[in-house]
């Protein structure tokens, strides 16, 4: 005899008490992915955000060395080694022995390096300026200041 196989009724489960869109770290990441692509469409010359960042460092703080570079863009020390490699490969950054210390490696910017990052610079202010627009120019400032305070 068989039975009738009665179908099962989907239950819709409580409300999980973590919803994941509501938390910060999934908007900071999708925010981020925003901005990711709105760079990688504008910044031009064929540099990745890491690589700007190394060479807008430079060129606001003068040459420093490696360690010191890193620090200051919030990069490992694996990855601003691959960082200065593939920058120097195109001739845009310099290594040198640092005169205070044979041991450290010293990074500066080469005349092609700060001709690029000159020209460049108009694309990165204009990159920041579309990845806030949604805000007004107060809300702008807000949000600014509230990431410091979270850094």
């Amino acid at each position: 005899m068989s039975r009738a196989v009665s179908p099962k009724r989907s239950v819709k489960p409580p409300r999980f008490s973590y919803v994941l869109d509501e938390q910060i770290g999934f908007i900071l990441r999708q925010v981020s992915q925003r901005h990711a692509t709105i760079f990688a469409r504008d910044i031009g010359a064929d540099l990745t955000s890491t690589q700007w960042a190394a060479l807008s460092k430079l060129a606001e703080t003068g040459p420093c060395s490696q360690n010191q570079l890193g620090r200051l863009t919030a990069m490992d020390v694996a990855t601003i080694k691959g960082v200065i490699d593939r920058l120097t490969a195109r001739g845009l950054t310099e290594t040198s022995a640092d005169p205070e210390d044979g041991r450290r490696l010293r990074v500066s910017l080469t005349r092609a390096g700060l001709q690029l990052t000159e020209k460049v610079a108009a694309n990165a202010l204009a990159i920041s300026k579309e990845t806030l627009a949604p805000l007004d120019p107060r809300e702008r400032e807000l949000f600014v200041a509230l990431l410091e305070r979270l850094r």
